[in-house]
């Protein structure tokens, strides 16, 4: 018998929901790029369902307590005398989310003797110590692909959010006003604006694909350039760092991994080089941004705006300075947890630990971290050396 910690977020303060507001979620059969989505020999739950959250259990009980393994779920992971803490030294799988993330560091591993599987039910790794997994002979895999068009989406709606000034408007109708003037000061159109991707992954290029309908001058900087017949179609300018593309955009999205050289890239020094009254979004991690920068230049009007769902630290405490910084579309981390999401990556997440338990492989695209190196995906994604594990 196994044991399996999974980390999930708490229920709604309202209550896990019984019902929801529309039956059922579109069926796909492929990802964009042609890889097939996650096939589980079976599921226990409905897509559409809320799956994250601790009474969703990812779907996941009924499947691991049939084949004899105990399954813990708790949304309690910060400090030693966390429920996560205290179960993880006898866990063989851990199981956590990239919006609540379960930070596998290397004293978590130093305590988990008997742990061979960290499972990110998303997509984005960082918060597990990679080098101390390599080092502990750990797997490590994530449902790549499974969130990315949601994230993406995401990305959109922050931008329009933002430039049409939507959030201050929507405040006007609840306080019971009608000020158009205060509604409009600060809103234009997108059209015929500079909009530059920092990486143009799944999920910066899926920004670009939907960006191009708006009628912008599209801009992309990545250490792997796109395919030409992909730079012609959706009309691209290619940059070879980020600091040539920030001076042109008026409006730049991260959407890069975080590594050590990518780590508050976006600083007092590059805002600087950005045009005033610029808008940027991170839906990719906390820490690619310097955080008190990020503030300053809003207060200053350096940048128009500011908008995301990632933070350092996460959860954000309640005095964190982004939560009352000007002008600032912030979220939770939410962007790749849709309820559509959720089926997917908890439908991946399955997936692998059905591989897992039958000694089967589990699918290369997966991979992070497999018989002590940087597997599949991590290889690809990820780099040696990276410590991870402390929070994004």
């Amino acid at each position: 018998m196994a044991k399996i910690l999974c980390v999930l977020y708490d229920d709604p303060v309202s209550g896990y929901q019984k019902s929801y507001p529309r039956e059922g979620l579109p069926e796909f059969e492929k990802y964009p790029d042609g890889q097939t989505l996650p096939t589980p020999k079976r599921i226990d739950f409905t897509p559409g369902e809320l799956l994250g959250s601790v009474s969703g259990e990812l779907g996941l009980r009924k499947f691991l307590e049939d084949l004899g393994h105990k399954l813990v779920v708790t949304s309690d992971k910060e400090g030693a005398n966390s429920t996560f803490d205290k179960e993880l030294p006898d866990a063989e799988v851990v199981i956590s989310q990239p919006f609540w993330p379960a930070y596998m560091t290397a004293e978590r591993f130093a305590k988990a003797k008997k742990l061979k599987l960290v499972v990110t039910a998303g997509i984005g790794s960082d918060h597990t110590d990679l080098d101390a997994a390599i080092e502990h002979g750990a797997t490590v895999a994530e449902v790549t692909f499974c969130n990315s068009i949601s994230v993406a989406e995401h990305v959109v709606m922050m931008i329009l959010g933002l430039v049409r000034n939507y959030i201050p408007s929507y405040q006007w109708v609840l306080k019971g006003g009608w000020n158009i003037a205060d509604c409009v000061e600060r809103s234009y159109d997108l059209e015929g604006m500079e909009v530059g991707t920092v990486a143009s992954g799944r999920i910066g290029l899926a920004v670009l694909r939907r960006l191009k309908p708006f009628d912008v001058n599209l801009h992309y900087t990545d250490r792997h350039r796109l395919p030409e017949k992909t730079e012609q179609e959706l009309n691209l300018t290619y940059h070879k760092d980020p600091e040539s593309m920030l001076k042109v955009c008026d409006v730049v999205t991260l959407n890069c991994p975080l590594h050590p050289e990518t780590e508050n890239m976006i600083n007092e020094q590059m805002l600087g080089k950005m045009k005033r009254g610029a808008y940027l979004i991170n839906t990719a991690r906390g820490k690619l941004v310097d955080r008190d920068s990020i503030v300053r230049a809003l207060e200053s009007g350096q940048l128009a705006g500011y908008a995301g769902d990632v933070w350092y630290p996460q959860p954000a405490p309640e005095d964190h300075p982004w939560r009352s910084m000007p002008n600032h579309g912030m979220t939770p981390h939410i962007s790749g947890s849709s309820l559509s999401a959720q089926a997917r990556y908890a439908a991946g997440t399955r997936e692998i630990l059905e591989c897992w338990f039958e000694k089967r492989p589990i699918r290369d695209e997966y991979l992070i971290v497999e018989g002590g190196r940087l597997a599949g995906t991590g290889a690809r994604s990820y780099s040696a050396g990276k410590k991870g594990g402390e929070g994004t």
